[in-house]
């Protein structure tokens, strides 16, 4: 009887344990399960990420890529995010590409490297050109301009007429941009200006042939004066000519 009851009580604890670790084992499969699902979702999560919208060059300035919006925001799932991928614009600010990168691809910290100390590159976009112009100290108010200054560019010119030639000074760019002058990196003698195409162009011929003076213009609140030709006319108190 004894031995009956001792064999009883032992079916019973082994049954105790056999619960115990069916229930153990299935806990443990609920927690895979649900650890499993977490990373299927967090692998199926979108973040927002920049992809270029066209080709960025090598040398594209970060500041200009940002502000042209030359990217748009675009949901990438999180097991095709690339490493280091730029979510917030603000990062692109004092980088340059760093090679060429093609529409549709992601930006990532690899993709960018600091810009040199006053690069050119930074302050130009479109149809923007940066241009050295030869000038002496007086007609280029020589150690009085800086970079990010803004100034009126004037040419003087000989303009041929019925009576033979005479000289003549035109406005030629108004609140053209300094980028770099001898004192910051500009050959002697010259001062690196931003403008259009069709003005560097101008600038070029009228550094070839006749001369250019620069006026400052203030630091802020400045107003167009709509200056048209001068000539001897306006010594005699006659209207320039527009």
């Amino acid at each position: 009887m004894e031995w009956v009851e001792n064999t009883l009580s032992t079916r019973r604890g082994t049954l105790l344990i056999g619960g115990g670790a069916a229930l153990l084992a299935a806990i443990l499969l609920l927690v895979y399960l649900k650890n499993y699902r977490s990373n299927v979702d967090a692998s199926n999560a979108t973040v927002s990420v920049l992809v270029a919208k066209n080709l960025i060059q090598k040398g594209a300035p970060g500041n200009i890529v940002a502000t042209d919006q030359q990217y748009q925001v675009t949901g990438i799932r999180q097991k095709e995010l690339q490493t280091g991928a730029i979510t917030d614009p603000s990062t692109l600010r004092g980088l340059v590409a760093a090679h060429d990168i093609y529409p549709g691809q992601q930006f990532t910290l690899a993709d960018f490297v600091a810009a040199s100390p006053g690069a050119l590159q930074t302050n130009l976009a479109g149809n923007q050109r940066a241009i050295s112009v030869p000038i002496d100290s007086a007609h280029g108010l020589g150690g009085q301009i800086s970079p990010d200054d803004h100034v009126d560019v004037y040419v003087g010119l000989n303009q041929s007429g019925a009576g033979g030639s005479h000289p003549v000074i035109k406005l030629m760019m108004e609140n053209a941009l300094v980028l770099r002058t001898a004192a910051t990196g500009a050959p002697a003698g010259t001062v690196v200006l931003r403008g259009n195409g069709k003005q560097t162009a101008a600038l070029a011929f009228a550094s070839d042939n006749g001369k250019i003076w620069l006026v400052l213009r203030p630091a802020s609140g400045a107003r167009p004066e709509g200056v048209g030709l001068m000539d001897t006319s306006v010594l005699l108190g006659m209207r320039p000519v527009h």
